[in-house]
């Protein structure tokens, strides 16, 4: 069907939004101009999509009732089997409700996308079938993947499986609780300022955000071009580094990837800490809202990792106490421009566009007034500061952003690995159906602090369980290794979860 064609006085209204005061007469010349190109829209229009094909036989599932799911984490259930052969064979795998399987609804934790149906799997998603995994459905997560606490889904809360009625933390709450909670081996999260590793380290699971680009973000729904990871949730460092070895490496799709190869981590978790300098950096144990408890146990870990043979060293990277704050204008200006404005696609890069979530996505000017507390806060921030002030905040940030990098590469330069809490606090109490605004946003956001600096810098990072706080609460210990040495880091994580495995 050709592409419609303005008439004059649309050229005229469409000029104005640019600026320009056209006569009618110049209206008129353009209106014939336009039209050559517009063809070459025609002929586009009229081509297939040149889009994955999809190999598994599936259902589009059903959201389970209440009673059929345990802490609200799933979004949808269905059953797809893979190859039944390879690394993931006889694994239950959970996918985020960010990510495209097709034939089954993605939501993205809204309302707004709850009718759409993405027609491919994502990469990662074949990547897993092909080796065998069986997905049992979409993971419950956050309102638009937008808070660090599990309380936003349009869908409802999602509950602390290890601590009943205490935030499971977000954005990928579903993933973490089924996977903590026993009902999947794996699942996917996606981490644009600590979403993987906050929930695994207020529920008490083993969440890795990979370095930037290792892991293929096509088919998953986009925040942020330089701050999206993916990344695998499980209850062990073995299944993560085994989830990791199948999902990694390029694609050849997706733009922010830059030719790193999966590697044999699974090879690393024997090998143990021996001759390794572990830094710990003191300006991690300071943030905001620290825990005594938490801080004391995560150094205890520390120690413990010196009696297998590892070397401590106190390692400051003085910038960590404002990554957070530089990530702020990154993420809140970042994810207006490409979530909202381009619908979750944008221009400027190379990749798989599905057309069908660009027409679902525009919905969302139809029903800003549904968004959860912390998208208002965040678009709305975000959307003020750049139209404003032409996105120089923006910019800076990612200037500064240089620096925050350069800290960490010089702290890494004397360390092999860095360590800190991943969260300053463990699981916090969920806000009450009744909250004020003010609550709702305080745990939303207070414990990023930690996590999100890595997403900024690109560093992997992997969030291990440490133990519990006196009253039952996980607490997470984040380990930070150099660009694409993931196998260095599943070498000091096993270790450091070996010592409570007991």
């Amino acid at each position: 069907m050709p592409i419609q064609r303005p008439t004059t006085m649309d050229l005229q209204e469409a000029a104005l939004e640019l600026g320009l005061h056209f006569t009618e007469a110049d209206a008129a010349s353009f209106h014939g101009l336009m039209q050559a190109q517009l063809d070459a829209y025609d002929l586009v229009d009229a081509m297939p999509d040149e889009l994955p094909t999809v190999t598994y036989p599936r259902t589009a599932g059903i959201r389970p009732e209440p009673q059929d799911n345990p802490f609200n984490a799933w979004a949808v259930k269905t059953t797809i089997i893979g190859s039944g052969r390879g690394k993931l064979a006889g694994k239950r795998v959970a996918i985020k409700d960010n990510v495209c399987v097709a034939g089954v609804q993605m939501a993205n934790g809204t309302k707004i996308l709850e009718n759409y149906t993405p027609e491919i799997d994502a990469t990662i998603v074949t990547r897993m079938l092909d080796e065998g995994a069986e997905i049992l459905g979409k993971a419950a997560c956050e309102y638009y993947c937008a808070s660090g606490g599990s309380h936003t889904s349009a869908n409802g809360i999602v509950e602390n499986p290890a601590v009943p009625g205490h935030n499971a933390g977000g954005s990928s709450s579903g993933s973490t609780a089924l996977v903590v909670s026993g009902h999947v081996d794996m699942a996917t999260g996606g981490d644009q300022g600590g979403s993987i590793r906050i929930p695994a380290s207020y529920c008490g699971a083993v969440g890795l955000k990979p370095t930037h680009g290792l892991v293929p973000y096509t088919g998953i729904f986009a925040v942020e071009l330089t701050l999206d990871h993916a990344g695998p949730i499980t209850r062990t460092v073995a299944d993560n580094a085994l989830m990791l070895e199948v999902i990694a490496g390029p694609d050849g799709l997706d733009p922010r990837q830059h030719g790193m190869p999966s590697q044999p981590y699974t090879q690393a978790l024997t090998m143990g800490v021996d001759g390794l300098t572990i830094g710990v950096v003191p300006e991690g144990f300071s943030m905001a809202g620290a825990e005594a408890e938490v801080n004391d146990r995560v150094k205890e870990a520390a120690r413990r990792l010196k009696g297998l043979g590892a070397q401590l060293l106190e390692t400051s990277i003085p910038l960590h106490p404002a990554g957070a704050a530089i990530w702020t204008p990154v993420f809140l200006e970042g994810a207006t421009e490409l979530m909202m404005r381009h619908n979750a696609y944008g221009t400027n890069m190379k990749g798989v566009f599905l057309e069908s979530l660009l027409d679902a996505q525009y919905r969302w000017r139809e029903h800003a007034d549904e968004w959860s507390e912390t998208m208002k806060l965040g678009i709305l921030t975000g959307h003020y500061m750049s139209s404003r002030h032409r996105g120089r905040y923006y910019g800076k940030a990612q200037n500064l952003n240089r620096l925050l990098t350069a800290g960490y590469n010089l702290a890494l330069s004397k360390a092999d690995i860095l360590l800190m809490p991943t969260t300053p606090m463990a699981a916090t109490p969920l806000p009450p159906a009744d909250a004020p605004r003010e609550q709702i946003i305080a745990r939303a956001f207070e414990m990023v602090g930690n996590t999100a600096p890595t997403c900024l810098t690109g560093h992997p990072a992997i969030s291990v369980p440490v133990g519990l706080t006196s009253d039952g609460r996980p607490i997470g210990a984040m380990l930070i290794a150099r660009h694409n040495d993931e196998m260095l880091l599943y070498r000091a994580a096993a270790a450091l979860e070996s010592i409570y495995a007991s």
